[in-house]
């Protein structure tokens, strides 16, 4: 099971001092050959009113975890975008935001147009029922006290799966999986995101 920390994260400044990103996740991990990636989800803090930065080519899904209200404005158009609501637009549209209420924290889905496609669940957990987090999933725990876990098999043949559980801080990660899939149990919210491989053209 692999466990993304929220406080091990580096802090990377935007370039117009409105706020601070930390990446969660990028595909691929390297940046790919041309320094490029097809998709990528992070967390920013936002202290500052002002423009986003573009992403051409790509698709965005962005949703408020802390602080009560953006106003993103996007070609124009104003969206008010409130706590645990995610929100779709264009990469490649002139965005800017501006915070009546104060400072916000979002989390963001970006993904290649026509390769990838990102969405954003966001998940009330239950002390007991766990929620699976499949393969292709994050699950981010945005708010309470839960524990991580997944049942792996006992070394001796025919006997039952052992179980192993593991605190999670605010906004870690539990990277999914779909052998040994991890599951998240406690009392709070959480983030659900999947990024899907669309097909391509048949040859």
């Amino acid at each position: 099971m692999e466990i993304i920390r929220y406080a091990e994260l580096k802090a990377q400044p935007w370039r117009n001092g409105g706020g601070v990103t930390r990446e969660l996740r990028r595909h691929p991990a390297d940046g790919g050959p041309d320094g490029g990636w097809d998709w990528r989800i992070s967390i920013a803090d936002v202290s500052k009113a002002g423009g986003f930065s573009v992403f051409p080519g790509m698709d965005r899904v962005l949703t408020v975890i802390e602080g009560e209200l953006l106003l993103l404005s996007v070609d124009g158009a104003e969206h008010p975008l409130e706590k645990y609501r995610p929100f779709r637009f264009s990469g490649d549209a002139d965005s800017t935001g501006t915070l009546p209420t104060g400072d916000i924290r979002d989390l963001n889905v970006i993904t290649r147009t026509g390769a990838f496609k990102g969405y954003t669940s966001i998940i009330e957990l239950s002390k007991k029922r766990a929620h699976p987090v499949f393969e292709g999933q994050l699950g981010i725990l945005l708010q309470g006290q839960a524990t991580a876990g997944t049942e792996e098999a006992a070394p001796a043949a025919g006997s039952p799966a052992q179980e192993t559980r593991t605190e999670l801080g605010r906004y870690d990660a539990v990277v999914g999986s779909d052998s040994a899939t991890p599951d998240v149990l406690g009392r709070g919210f959480l983030a659900v995101v999947s990024i899907d491989r669309i097909a391509g053209p048949l040859a």
